[in-house]
């Protein structure tokens, strides 16, 4: 699984915290792209894509939410709740984003320009695309 989850150093006093990210530092490549989703509702669930190349990371500023992720072979669920954790999604990883609490706000740090010819956002094709992929190697 193309997935893990990492601790974002925190610094801080009796003044509050502070996290800093720094591309090719703190995150495994160079952020091109930085963009966040609110106002999402307990009900709806979101993403049901892949990328074919983009790398992530996912912070919840405030809130929670569960990612159901998937490698085309196996499906493993994920909370985020804590601003201090990023979520690493790389390539050829489906995503579903469900249960989001009231006022969740997620942070996303992606390692290209948005293209729309990047997605993925029919399963069984990127069920293909991965069993492509591995056959190729």
């Amino acid at each position: 699984m193309n997935y893990k989850l990492i601790d974002l150093k925190i610094h801080g006093d009796n003044r509050g915290k502070l996290i800093s990210l720094e591309g090719n530092r703190d995150i495994p490549f160079e952020i091109k792209r930085v963009y966040w989703i609110f106002d999402t509702l307990p009900d709806l669930d979101r993403g049901f894509h892949a990328h074919k190349n983009m790398e992530q990371i996912i912070v919840a500023m405030d809130g929670a939410c569960q990612f159901v992720l998937d490698d085309g072979k196996k499906r493993e669920t994920v909370w985020l709740n804590r601003p201090d954790k990023g979520l690493y999604i790389g390539k050829n990883m489906w995503r579903e984003m469900k249960h989001f609490s009231y006022g969740c706000k997620l942070m996303v740090l992606a390692s290209d320009y948005y293209d729309e010819k990047e997605y993925i956002r029919n399963y069984q094709e990127f069920l293909d695309e991965v069993k492509n992929d591995s056959s190729s190697l």
